[in-house]
């Protein structure tokens, strides 16, 4: 048998015949693949339940003919335990699990980068790190930039004129200046476009500081953006809780 190990995030799983699932994959080392996990819907199944979406897991396969096959599966962290019990959270995990399989074309072609964004994000979303909708913003907006989409948060995309700029064109990859830019240009409040270039670089400390009006603006330009790009948005992003967490709601 060709066996092979690596580490992995669950991206959802379907029913196979009477007790086995299909499990999706997002490898650290062999990219996004599919794999047979045999018993696994049975109660006495030895790892069932380590393979349920969101799931941060140390497995070994071996290659079969037209799936790999789970032999072994160790645990290394369930996000998703974490996770559910915030209807939120759920609904933004999912929304980056879809992600993981939107942003790998091809099976078993490696994507280390898809892979730490992932388990990088629901890290940051099961120990509360930062507000779940900004998680999920600064995702998609680095996920776009390793598929090579980055839109520009400054400068003119077309032409490098420094910025800042006011518009913001979807066909255009991002900022654009008065000179360039293209019919049906959006507007945005410059502090969004600043949240968003925080998001896209990691400034954290920024971001987590921006206005409630910047997030829901910024949030409606990036799923704008990610549907342009990828001709049709994630089927996850409508369901996602948008209520905004701030200090004042909760005093």
């Amino acid at each position: 048998m060709a066996l092979y190990r690596d580490q992995a995030v669950v991206l959802r799983t379907h029913k196979l015949g009477e007790a086995d699932r299909i499990i999706t994959l997002m490898t650290k080392s062999h990219g996004r693949l599919r794999a047979v996990a045999k018993g696994v819907r049975r109660t006495k199944s030895k790892f069932g339940a380590r393979l349920e979406p969101a799931s941060h897991v140390d497995i070994q396969l071996y290659v079969g003919k037209s799936l790999d096959i789970v032999v072994q599966v160790e645990s290394i962290e369930n996000y998703g335990d974490v996770i559910s019990a915030d209807y939120q959270k759920w609904t933004v995990a999912h929304a980056i699990l879809e992600g993981g399989e939107r942003f790998t074309n091809n099976e078993h072609e490696p994507a280390t980068q898809q892979f730490l964004l992932i388990t990088g994000a629901l890290k940051a979303l099961a120990h509360q790190s930062h507000d779940p909708l900004l998680i999920l913003d600064a995702y998609l907006l680095r996920s776009l930039s390793i598929a090579g989409f980055a839109p520009s948060t400054a400068d003119c995309s077309i032409c490098g004129e420094i910025g800042p700029h006011k518009y913001f064109s979807l066909v255009g990859g991002g900022s654009v200046c008065p000179r360039c830019k293209p019919s049906a240009s959006a507007t945005p409040n410059p502090a969004t476009l600043q949240l968003m270039g925080d998001l896209l670089s990691g400034n954290w400390n920024r971001a987590d500081l921006s206005e409630v009006k910047s997030r829901r603006e910024a949030s409606g330009l990036v799923a704008a953006y990610l549907q342009w790009h990828l001709e049709r948005g994630l089927k996850s992003l409508p369901y996602v809780e948008r209520n905004v967490f701030t200090t004042e709601s909760a005093i």
